[in-house]
């Protein structure tokens, strides 16, 4: 019995240390809190702690204050699974030891917001099915590329199309693609954007985008109204969730800009706002070869908003809008004489010209995109702008330097709609149709200071005299398209269609022109594209004028010629040939051949003080040219380069003929000349290497010269401009992620001449940027 009594008291004790055992190795637990995205606490949520295996080791339901704590688990490392009511599901990993807590903190999404961004990216997926890209040539640009460029975002939207083949660099920001004057059409979200009137600024800010495809070739019947090339940008949204960037970026020619955006969405609503305010003292290029400017100031501002409202899960209303408002001094040239008599006066210091030019230009749009999930999509967009342009001249040196003091003004105000529709037929046919309506209305009001001249042009006297110049007219565009896109096997590609066009302006014109591309994948990694396109052009109706030319006959203003046939829509045959080749991954190669055959080929230049283009027509023209590009990418390391052969040439001028001088007009209508943005040979490369949170990238272009002298007889010099940039990327505590960046405009500060001064159309001599150095700071939130 004694025996007994002490192994009953043995085995309680070793129960009793056994159990004190157990109780330590339980004693951990997992805390923690659980709210929305937008920080509020999730209440009743239910957590749950499971080992390695998945097993559920314990269960508990969150607080009014959406916290939790789950005691008496063995010390180790547990997945928190929590979910709840309206919630996505969400989990975290927790390691807890003994006599410790491991704590956590999730973050439940709630389940509609992941149905909106799904919802969102089907109906974008609708959206870009309705503009094809079958038989032309596709250059793309993403978000990640342009950051990657040595100004990154702040890289004016024109420079940024110069890194595409075939795009040609001239002055005041314009640009030439395949030997074409301008010509180039905006889209945003697929919405044709109205051109604004022609100047120095750039209408849109290049942080909006998230993706810009630079189409060009023998294109879709869907593409019509500008067909040089189609700049088909995609905004970025809100859709993925809540940040915005803060942007400063200055350096060299006194230049500060300083940038914000923010983008985030609410439930089925969504939107992304950007603004940029800058001013520099290199505005405009400078006439001279030095390194700064003379009277060179400029305050450029712009915004963009994007805001979408998803209806339901196949139904979306979006709003854009942009505003760009620019002010620029026009830049002097030291030493030059003067030619005229003002009031007894003929000196005055060219240096000291105060010639100022203002821009202003608002655009909106308004759609409505949907689709059936299947076979049906379509957008119907309602669209409006305003651009205006001011030119103020110096009254007193423009009359002594030019005999003709004009202060410019011109509006246009554009309004229309836009519907395009994908249909799919079956897995073969792809049927997309649309109509384009837009109604515009010009205002051209000019002051114009002049002196009286006799039979020889000589003036009769030095008191100027006004004349006031106004004039206002409306124009109509009508458009229509249908195509269809017709797998016919597994690697061939067929799409053709119709499109017409007409215009109601000036002249009254229309026109129905076919259109045929095949794309044919040969293998994976070859791929053949071939098209032919009838292109109709109408001139820019925010550039004619209804003026009478002879209301200035006996002044200074008197034009060289009489005659003045009314600008024409330009009509050309397009045909597109190339062939696209990858080699590995890493290495993608194209090469592009086309000719383009047109009657009233359209051009533009540069006749009065203002600057601001006149359209003009020759009556024959040809363009053709061959474009090769190279683009390389493995791992932290990136590279392209492009290289183009054009050819552009016209005879002749059979519309505006005042504008010429007599023996111009002579010889171009017996001679083929060559344009004046010809360039033979255009070669644009660039490229990145990342070493880890470092970038250092480059950027150059390269051109044969722009044409010069009498009827473009001559060329300028071959010249080259090579940018350097590193960009560091930063995630302190406490500041987060940011970006810095330095970068050197003109590295080898190799000085070359854009324009002389000669030439059809061309004003006055630019000369590209000296070396210079800017630097910049984006912060991410």
């Amino acid at each position: 019995m004694k025996n007994h009594t002490r192994v009953s008291r043995a085995a309680f004790l070793l129960f009793a240390i056994a159990a004190h055992a157990q109780a330590a190795l339980d004693d951990a637990s997992v805390a923690g809190v659980v709210t929305d995205v937008s920080g509020t606490p999730v209440r009743n949520a239910n957590v749950s702690i499971q080992n390695a295996s998945g097993t559920s080791v314990s269960e508990q339901k969150t607080d009014a204050a959406g916290r939790f704590t789950i005691g008496h688990i063995a010390p180790g490392t547990y997945a928190v699974v929590v979910s709840a009511p309206g919630f996505a599901s969400a989990n975290s990993i927790a390691t807890t030891g003994p006599d410790a807590t491991g704590a956590v903190n999730v973050q439940l999404a709630r389940s509609d917001v992941l149905d909106v961004q799904v919802n969102a990216k089907r109906l974008d997926q609708a959206r870009n099915g309705l503009s094809p890209e079958t038989g032309s040539s596709v250059y793309r640009f993403s978000q990640a590329d342009i950051d990657a460029l040595p100004a990154g975002a702040d890289t004016p939207l024109n420079q940024v199309l110069l890194q595409a083949p075939g795009v040609a660099s001239d002055s005041y920001g314009q640009l030439h693609v395949r030997g074409d004057h301008a010509d180039l059409q905006y889209r945003i979200n697929g919405i044709i954007i109205p051109e604004p009137i022609s100047g120095f600024g750039q209408t849109l800010d290049t942080r909006i985008i998230d993706q810009v495809n630079l189409l060009t070739g023998a294109l879709p019947a869907q593409y019509g109204y500008r067909t040089a090339g189609i700049v088909d940008i995609r905004t970025r949204t809100g859709d993925t969730g809540n940040g915005g960037t803060v942007d400063v970026f200055g350096g060299s020619h006194q230049t500060l800009k300083t940038s914000a955006d923010v983008f985030g969405s609410q439930g089925p609503f969504s939107y992304y706002f950007s603004g940029s305010l800058g001013v520099d003292n290199l505005g405009i290029e400078n006439p001279t070869s030095g390194a700064s400017a003379i009277h060179d100031h400029t305050r450029q501002g712009d915004a963009f908003g994007y805001m979408s409202y998803i209806i339901n899960p196949l139904t979306r209303v979006s709003l854009m809008f942009g505003t760009t408002s620019n002010q620029f001094e026009i830049p002097n040239t030291p030493g030059l004489p003067t030619s005229f008599t003002l009031n007894g006066n003929t000196t005055f210091d060219s240096s000291q010209l105060n010639e100022t030019q203002s821009e202003l230009n608002n655009f909106a749009a308004v759609a409505l995109q949907g689709t059936n999930g299947g076979a049906l999509d379509y957008q119907v967009a309602l669209f409006t702008r305003y651009t205006r342009t001011q030119f103020n001249p110096d009254p007193v040196g423009d009359l002594l330097f030019n005999g003709v003091a004009s202060q410019d003004f011109h509006s246009n105000s554009a309004n229309g709609v836009q519907a395009d529709t994908t249909w799919r037929l079956n897995d073969k046919h792809t049927v997309r149709a649309g109509l384009f309506f837009q109604q515009e209305h010009a205002v051209f009001d000019d002051s114009v200071n002049v002196f009286a001249t006799d039979d020889a042009r000589n003036p009769l006297s030095d008191q100027p005299f006004n004349i006031h110049d106004s004039s206002s007219k409306t124009g109509y565009l009508y458009s229509a398209y249908v195509q269809d896109e017709w797998k016919l096997t597994n690697k061939l590609t067929l799409n053709y269609g119709l499109r017409y066009d007409r215009m109601d302006e000036y002249v009254s014109a229309s026109q129905l022109s076919p259109r045929i591309g095949l794309v044919y994948a040969l293998t994976p990694a070859t791929t053949f594209h071939a098209g032919y396109a009838r292109y109709f052009t109408p001139p820019a109706f925010e550039l004619l004028s209804g003026s009478t030319i002879s209301r200035f006959n006996g002044t200074t203003n008197q034009s060289p010629s009489s005659q003045n046939d009314p600008v024409q829509p330009e009509r050309s045959h397009y045909f597109d040939l190339g062939v696209t080749q990858r080699l590995g991954s890493s290495v993608t190669l194209g090469l592009d051949a086309y000719y383009k055959k047109a009657t009233n080929l359209l051009d533009e230049g540069q006749f009065g003080s203002a600057l601001i283009f006149t359209p003009f027509n020759y009556a024959y023209g040809r363009v053709y040219g061959l474009e090769f590009s190279a683009n390389y990418r493995q791992n932290n390391v990136s590279a392209y380069l492009n290289l183009a052969y054009s050819r552009a040439q016209g005879k002749q001028i059979d519309s505006a003929q005042f504008n010429f001088d007599p023996q111009e007009l002579a010889y171009i209508s017996d001679h083929w000349v060559y344009l004046d943005h010809d360039q033979r040979i255009t070669a644009s490369f660039g490229g990145t290497y990342d070493l880890g949170k470092t970038t250092f990238t480059f950027d150059g272009l390269v051109g044969t010269g722009l044409r010069s002298g009498f009827a473009n007889t001559d060329r300028l010099p071959v010249y080259a401009q090579i940018n350097l940039g590193v960009i560091q990327h930063f995630n302190q505590p406490l500041i987060g992620k940011f970006d810095a960046r330095l970068l050197v405009i003109n590295a080898l500060n190799r000085v070359y001449e854009l324009r002389d001064g000669s030439g059809i159309g061309v004003g006055a001599p630019q000369y590209g940027p000296h070396f210079a150095i800017y630097a910049g700071l984006t912060k991410h939130f």
